[in-house]
């Protein structure tokens, strides 16, 4: 198991700009070129889509990095934030809770459609105990899972996971049930998602 402990955790969500598809087609090799640089912290990464996977949202990585100057750095000095490619950037430190890579999980494969979503839940909603996050690893269900953080590192603003699920009702599950998730998110967003990178 990849455990990254050297720097400081990062969320960064990546949303496009309507009618900008064209650029990032145009751009992607050098998209990618960037995110080899940052490959050994690199947690999880790949494209979001919208609920029914019909239309692209944005991009998400999550990476291990120096520190707030270097997270800052990694997402505005993306070449398509550059470029114009998206509208705005999400950037929060986040918490490995469950200490590994999208990579070491097992079942998702690089640029397919594997039932993946995107679960970003606002608020200050707890992080599972370990019993309950255990029962998840064990269902081969959870890519990934944390808090995001200000930039303290202790102040909770919300929580991310990647997970895999039948549906988008079945991925919003993660954060909890019913009353529940309402009384501690005050907003909850459900995407697809793929394992994004080079195939």
């Amino acid at each position: 198991m990849t455990v990254f402990t050297a720097g400081m955790e990062f969320f960064v969500f990546h949303r496009d700009r309507p009618g900008s598809l064209a650029l990032r087609d145009d751009l992607l090799q050098e998209h990618w070129s960037y995110m080899d640089r940052f490959a050994t912290g690199m947690i999880a990464r790949g494209p979001v889509f919208t609920a029914d996977g019909e239309n692209l949202v944005g991009s998400v990585h999550i990476a291990d990095l120096p520190d707030l100057a270097g997270g800052r750095a990694f997402a505005l000095e993306e070449p398509y934030y550059q470029a114009g490619v998206f509208r705005d950037v999400l950037l929060r430190r986040w918490r490995n809770v469950l200490g590994r890579t999208m990579w070491e999980f097992p079942g998702g494969t690089v640029g397919e459609d594997d039932g993946g979503y995107l679960v970003l839940g606002l608020g200050s909603g707890p992080v599972p105990d370990s019993e309950a996050t255990d029962e998840m690893v064990t269902q081969d269900a959870l890519v990934t899972y944390g808090p995001l953080l200000c930039d303290d590192g202790r102040t909770r603003v919300g929580t991310v996971a990647l997970v895999q699920a039948a549906s988008a009702a079945e991925a919003r599950g993660v954060l909890g049930s019913g009353n529940d998730v309402d009384s501690q998110y005050a907003v909850v967003e459900v995407y697809r998602w793929q394992f994004g990178g080079r195939r």
